[in-house]
């Protein structure tokens, strides 16, 4: 049956759109969706935090023929909104669509705008070496690539100093691979269930979430393991987790000694005897699952999975590609929140603030082995253009203590969204660190079966209507990602607070009808 707000007038405005131009709302009347906030006793309408940023107007072509174009000339692509967003322009934590509405952005390009949207020390950066040089290849040397070189390895511990620079994490994870085969002279290669590494045809393998799978052959001597969910999975608890938040599920765990972390290497034990030969070549791992909805792990887990995949043969590679780069607040790479040095670390995202860039750090003795076997090249990886960004990236994390940032900012955001979970029955699980904070929707805290598709849409629309933008995740999508940029502020994440609540809230008086 269609729920009676789909019938309502299309031609009622967003309220909470830039004062420039007024917004159609395209499927639901905010006015009808105040009334009944009112009714249920939440009075106060979220106010947008304010922006001295005026965007220019957009003059490209009509939002019709944009819908035309993507239509009939460009490759399906995943799309978020019933009525999908046009963007024209980003300052910072903003985003403006082409009506001139403003969005505080809190997915930053899937986690990827790390210092925020046009940066203005990142786009000098851009600009002026723009002007100087755009290509040459790895054939010569240019001072950006080795400028960057010393900045990045010098953020790394030893011995994790040779940098292979790539375009993007799929690019990235596929050397890695080929390093760790090359490396151990073995094939087999074991990734967590719900970890995402890319989807290119070789990462294909170790990603394991449903909807990127393919029909077709792939991902030769790729091998899943159980992913040592805390919330979802068979084990876990309220000791279990590096978070400020820790799951409402009891357990019996001592703060030294969690029994869920050891049942779940158990269960990696039982793959390594049952799943792939006697030596293997590797264990990817991101430190917080990405495309899974930010999946944390038993505190020591990855530390012990690592020591019984060296005594494998096997090499540890760490997928920082979401969480690196100070994101999580206490550490500058999520592999030093587990206390575990990998082999191999791969990087992008964030790495570049949008620009298209990524990274390969390992150790000399593994890329010595690397080069045994293959000359390895890439013709973008390492231009002068990305150098260029990437040195502006680390100067400005560094410049304006924005690992600071995300770790007081987030705690306060976690803490805040926490308080939700204890409110709502449907929101389940709220879980992260720094800015990388996941909030599961149930139908039920007792049964923790995701809420519907469908509902979380609802929900995710009218976050969207209200001027916040989030991502989705999960093998079920009953998982909302929350990764703005890390230069966002306290205001801004009560206001984000606010407005998930009031969305929530709107949602469970629609199920009650």
């Amino acid at each position: 049956m269609t729920p009676a707000w789909r019938h309502l007038p299309r031609t009622l405005r967003l309220e909470t759109s830039s004062p420039r131009t007024p917004k159609t709302c395209p499927s639901l009347s905010l006015g009808a969706f105040w009334r009944s906030v009112t009714k249920l006793g939440l009075h106060t309408k979220p106010r947008m935090p304010p922006c001295d940023f005026t965007p220019e107007r957009y003059q490209s072509m009509p939002y019709s023929r944009v819908l035309e174009v993507y239509r009939e000339h460009l490759s399906p692509e995943l799309v978020y909104f019933p009525d999908p967003l046009l963007l024209h322009q980003g300052h910072m934590q903003w985003l403006f669509d082409h009506e001139g509405n403003r969005y505080l952005d809190f997915f930053s390009g899937i986690v990827t705008v790390s210092v925020g949207h046009c940066h203005p020390k990142v786009n000098a950066a851009a600009q002026k070496q723009l002007g100087r040089l755009w290509h040459t290849s790895a054939l010569f040397f240019h001072p950006p690539i080795h400028e960057y070189a010393e900045k990045l390895s010098a953020l790394l511990p030893d011995p994790l100093k040779v940098i292979f620079l790539m375009n993007s994490g799929s690019e990235a994870n596929d050397l890695a691979m080929l390093m760790a085969r090359a490396h151990s002279k073995n094939t087999d290669i074991i990734s967590l269930r719900g970890a995402y590494h890319g989807c290119s045809p070789y990462t294909i393998g170790l990603s394991n979430v449903g909807q990127f799978k393919m029909t077709l052959p792939s991902g030769v001597g790729c091998q899943s393991t159980m992913c040592p969910d805390v919330f979802r999975g068979p084990w876990g608890g309220s000791h279990c987790r590096d978070s400020p938040v820790q799951t409402i599920r009891k357990c019996s765990c001592a703060p030294d000694c969690c029994q869920a972390k050891d049942q779940y290497i158990e269960q990696f034990k039982d793959t390594l005897s049952t799943c792939v030969g006697k030596s293997i070549a590797g264990f990817f791992a991101e430190p917080i699952q990405g495309v899974n909805g930010f999946v944390q792990y038993p505190k020591g887990f990855l530390k012990e999975a690592f020591q019984l995949v060296r005594e494998r043969g096997g090499v540890c590679i760490a997928d920082e590609v979401q969480t690196g780069f100070g994101r999580l607040g206490s550490h500058f790479w999520g592999f030093q929140t587990h206390g575990v040095l990998p082999d191999i670390v791969t990087m992008a995202k964030g790495i570049g603030n949008g620009f298209p860039m990524a990274a390969v750090v390992t150790t000399p003795e593994i890329a010595k082995s690397l080069a045994k076997c293959v000359l390895h090249f890439n013709t973008f990886g390492g231009n002068p253009m990305a150098c260029a960004i990437g040195s502006a990236v680390l100067e400005v994390i560094k410049e304006e203590k924005l690992q600071e940032n995300s770790q007081e900012v987030g705690t306060y955001l976690l803490l805040k969204l926490a308080k939700l979970r204890d409110e709502f029955e449907i929101i389940g699980d709220v879980r992260g660190k720094g800015l990388l904070i996941g909030i599961e929707m149930v139908k039920d805290k007792t049964s923790r079966q995701p809420l519907p598709r469908e509902e979380v849409s609802q929900i995710h629309e009218g976050c969207r209507q209200m001027g916040l933008i989030v991502g989705r995740g999960g093998l079920f999508s009953q998982t909302f990602r929350i990764a703005p940029s890390l230069c966002i502020t306290k205001p801004e994440a009560d206001f984000a607070v606010d407005v998930f609540r009031a969305a929530v809230t709107q949602h469970m008086e629609r199920r009650a009808k």
